[in-house]
């Protein structure tokens, strides 16, 4: 059996049990990323999993 206090925290919570944690500040989102940067990294990506199913497939 695990003890409690192996998982103590530093510092009391701040928000109900029910509650979710508070957001945190995301250093990279794909959501920021205009439109045509979207659009390519979505084709760089199909494409690599293209040549693995064509390496597979050989």
């Amino acid at each position: 059996m695990v003890s409690r206090d192996l998982h103590a925290h530093p510092h009391p919570h701040s928000h109900g049990p029910a509650a979710p944690h508070p957001a945190q500040a995301a250093p990279w989102s794909i959501l920021r990323m205009p439109v045509a940067a979207r659009l390519a990294a979505a084709m760089a990506a199909s494409a690599g999993l293209w040549v693995i199913v064509w390496l597979a497939m050989r």
